[in-house]
């Protein structure tokens, strides 16, 4: 199992900056995938980024405005947010997959933090 701990989220302008940590339970080396995901008042939970085994996705609204980084001595993920836009406004959530035995994945699920963007 995994438990994931977000912070970092608040309350920033249009064009500011946040960064969100996500720390976990055990070595993110044993961890099969890390990511972020969002969710707004009344929509689905979205993909912002997701990185496995070196490689790294991002969602398209926000490649070139997000960085993913990852501490292995701290067990924790970073999440950049530059140039923040209203539109990014949502709970962000961390998430872990990591291989169950006979195959398949199990997911694991931070408790969220809310980044509201507004002047």
């Amino acid at each position: 199992q995994v438990q994931l701990v977000e912070s970092g989220g608040g309350l920033v302008q249009p064009g500011g900056s946040l960064r969100l940590s996500c720390a976990a339970s055990r070595s993110i080396f044993s961890i099969y995938s890390m990511g972020w995901y969002r969710q707004a008042p009344g929509k689905q939970r979205d993909l912002v980024v997701r990185i496995n085994s070196g490689s790294t996705n991002y969602a398209d609204s926000v490649r070139g405005r997000f960085t993913v980084s990852r501490d292995d001595a701290k067990n924790t993920v970073y999440l950049q947010m530059n140039n923040l836009k209203p539109e990014d406004t949502a709970v962000y959530y961390c998430n872990a997959q990591t291989v169950v035995v006979g195959g398949g994945l199990s997911d694991y699920w931070g408790q969220g933090t809310q980044v509201t963007v507004s002047s």
